[in-house]
């Protein structure tokens, strides 16, 4: 009887700490420390001078644009992008035509640094990957991923 008890107990032991090893214990703060490092890393190899927003973003902008618009989740942009990985595979792009969307409606990064210029205004931004698509990754966008957008704003309303 006692054999069988420490046996159960054992089974219940090990599938209780097995769940420990699957990834779910993923910590966002550690993640965000990891990402920076990268993203320095990165600049410093390409020679890249960027700015640190305080979010933890980095930004280079390119043209500042002009206008003055205060940005809301409403707000509609119209846009030119590439969206690369920091090994340079491009994700996403547009091609012969900007796209528009709300602000509210994009990744968080691009909520962070596209506010930073305006209409024809460009901007590099680096997006740590808990700005952009975290430990889930998207389509050929790998889980944890920074990402590096040249952005061109078209039009702001």
């Amino acid at each position: 009887m006692k054999a069988r008890y420490l046996l159960l107990l054992s089974f219940i032991a090990i599938f209780s700490l097995s769940s420990c090893l699957k990834g779910d214990n993923f910590d966002p703060e550690v993640q965000a420390k990891a990402d920076d490092a990268l993203i320095v890393k990165f600049l410093a190899d390409k020679n890249i001078t960027a700015t640190k927003h305080a979010s933890g973003l980095y930004y280079q902008i390119i043209t500042p644009g002009s206008g003055s618009v205060t940005y809301t989740g409403n707000t509609q942009v119209t846009a030119k992008y590439v969206g690369r990985l920091l090994n340079g595979n491009i994700f996403d792009q547009t091609t012969t035509q900007p796209i528009s969307f709300r602000m509210g409606g994009v990744i968080v990064g691009w909520q962070i640094g596209v506010p930073l210029i305006q209409k024809g205004g460009k901007i590099r931004l680096f997006i740590p990957s808990g700005y952009a698509y975290g430990n889930q990754g998207a389509g050929t966008i790998p889980p944890n991923s920074v990402l590096d957008f040249d952005i061109e704003l078209v039009d702001v309303q």
